[in-house]
């Protein structure tokens, strides 16, 4: 009886041992790892799960075991929301720590370039953007410009192909502040400004449908927000401008539009003369009836909403006022118009 019991207090007593160092080992093995050495850049990979996770953490030697790592992320039930990236950890960083910045997406901060495109500008003036930020040479976004070869957002966007085009992207390169990782392409430089233009059109609220009401396509529509653009300065102006370029298609009148003449030379004039609207180009508006073949610039949004809900009213023809102001007197008859340009023109005196 007396063996009897001393085997199983024996038993209990190695069952103890065994329990108390399985407790120490697990213990031990989540304990932060000794600090030593300059931090380790690891990447998480999108999809990678937990339990991999936990094994690049050990692999780098970051944390001293990948399965304790596991065990501890189950019981805080975490884990499900680590964000993919490249990020930087040191070796003694603690459990909770290292979650707190994979939830947060803490990443290795990438060199970035910034560049700024103006309302207004021509594919050739953003090129040259882009060339002077990226140290290149303006041809190479230009070429990539005039043929959106490669670019899903050129699909999305139903961006035609057409001989007639001076260049395929003009009018779709949104105007906007951007900041993109300096590893960039110039491919993924324009692709991303092709979808800060659908991410625009689609913070204004019902435009696809206003724009199948007044029967235009994608294009024709930033046709005629690019002349907008071109033509006013004023805001208040921009749809009443807008009103005036469809009643005059409407009625099947030329569009008589500086600006799409402007587009054609190398440099811009303070004034046109005869002889540049007679220029053979199917952008001049002077000799050809309708639209021209497609945008003379990159429109901004207001633009894009003048074209998308103009003001209605019975103009059709403008003046810009000489008196600095910017600003434009309108006219419903061509006699008004006259008598508005001799008012414009005194006004400059």
């Amino acid at each position: 009886m007396k063996a009897a019991i001393r085997t199983l207090a024996l038993i209990i007593l190695l069952l103890a041992a065994i329990g108390g160092g399985g407790v120490w080992y697990i213990w031990n093995g989540m304990q932060p790892v000794k600090p030593a050495g300059p931090p380790v850049t690891f990447t998480i990979e999108k999809g990678m799960g937990s339990a991999k996770i936990a094994d690049l953490l050990e692999q780098n030697g970051i944390i001293r075991k990948g399965l304790f790592f596991r065990g501890y992320l189950k019981w805080v039930k975490e884990g499900s929301s680590f964000k993919a990236g490249t990020y930087t950890a040191s070796p003694g960083d603690t459990y909770d720590s290292l979650i707190a910045r994979l939830n947060a997406g803490d990443v290795v901060k990438k060199d970035t370039v910034s560049f700024t495109i103006p309302e207004g500008y021509t594919a050739k003036q953003v090129a040259k953007k882009l060339a002077a930020a990226w140290n290149q040479k303006p041809e190479v976004f230009l070429k990539i410009i005039d043929s959106g070869a490669g670019l899903e957002a050129v699909g999305r966007l139903g961006i035609p192909e057409d001989s007639k085009l001076r260049h395929r992207l003009e009018g779709y390169l949104f105007p906007e502040t951007y900041e993109l990782v300096k590893e960039s392409t110039p491919e993924q430089v324009v692709e991303a400004m092709l979808e800060q233009l659908e991410k625009k059109l689609d913070s204004i609220k019902g435009w696809q449908g206003k724009l199948k009401n007044r029967g235009l396509s994608l294009h024709e529509l930033l046709t005629v927000a690019s002349l907008v653009e071109r033509e006013v300065v004023v805001d208040s102006e921009r749809p009443i401008v807008a009103g005036v370029i469809y009643n005059r298609l409407d009625k099947g009148q030329k569009l008589e539009i500086d600006a799409t003449v402007q587009y054609l030379l190398d440099k811009q004039k303070q004034r046109l003369y005869e002889k540049d609207l007679k220029v053979n180009s199917p952008y001049n508006t002077y000799k050809n009836e309708g639209l021209p073949p497609g945008p003379i610039s990159s429109p901004g949004l207001a633009s894009i909403e003048a074209a998308l809900t103009p003001e209605a009213s019975d103009y059709y023809f403008y003046v810009t006022k000489k008196d600095g102001s910017q600003g434009h007197l309108f006219g419903r008859t061509y006699k008004e118009h006259l008598a508005n340009i001799k008012k414009s023109e005194q006004n400059s005196q």
